[in-house]
């Protein structure tokens, strides 16, 4: 990487340290399994609606044995609200068991391990290792994906690809803020389809507004 390219990403974390600057996990838990489920349940749905699920789904099943004992037609009923219930409620029946039987109640920190857990993936173990045992980590979700490309820090759909691009280029002492500093952006900026490039304090970094692209199809390039 040469020293150019160097500098570019230090301005564009500087940039990001100013406009986010007390970054936190939007997921409301209490133990590490809540979180994991809470991660499960996330995928394709907000954080919002996760936490008005788990609000209520957290005071029915208070502990590991309550879910991998649950009725399963009753826990995905629990769970609907997340989409793709049946499969989110059967993963975390199937994890539940599996701390238990496996790692004594408690969710391991290994990435090996957690990706062996049923329904979690690179993402969701990233998340984990993030909040939980605070280990550096790059959790590439729809927004991290997307604006990365955008700022011209990876160049791939495949969120494992670019995890491992991010790792390589990111200072580790980022990982974990640059996580929830892009998805806040996603959230509030650079909003998939309609971005308010006007506001945008990563303009200047932004490549697909220097290549005349606009960040979207059908958007409108900020020239």
């Amino acid at each position: 990487m040469t020293q150019k390219e160097k500098t570019r990403i230090k301005n564009i974390l500087d940039t990001l340290d100013e406009m986010y600057p007390d970054e936190r996990c939007y997921l409301e838990y209490k133990t590490d399994w809540q979180l994991l489920f809470a991660t499960i349940l996330s995928a394709q749905c907000t954080d919002a609606r996760v936490n008005m699920i788990t609000k209520d789904l957290y005071k029915k099943y208070r502990t590991l044995k309550d879910f991998a004992n649950a009725d399963i037609a009753e826990l995905e009923d629990d769970v609907r609200p997340a989409g793709y219930f049946r499969s989110k409620a059967k993963h975390i029946k199937e994890c539940a068991a599996m701390l238990l039987i496996k790692y004594d109640g408690k969710v391991p920190s290994g990435i090996e391990e957690l990706t062996g857990l049923p329904g979690v993936g690179r993402k969701t173990a990233n998340v984990i290792r993030s909040h939980i045992y605070n280990e550096p980590s790059i959790v590439v979700d729809t927004h991290v994906k997307r604006i990365s490309r955008l700022l011209g820090l990876t160049d791939t759909d495949d969120p494992v690809k670019a995890e491992f691009k991010l790792m390589e280029i990111i200072p580790k002492d980022h990982w974990i803020r640059i996580n929830l500093q892009l998805i806040d952006h996603g959230r509030n900026i650079c909003i998939s389809g309609r971005p308010k490039c006007e506001q945008c304090r990563l303009y200047p970094y932004c490549k697909a507004v220097m290549s005349g692209a606009g960040h979207h199809t059908g958007s409108k390039a900020v020239k």
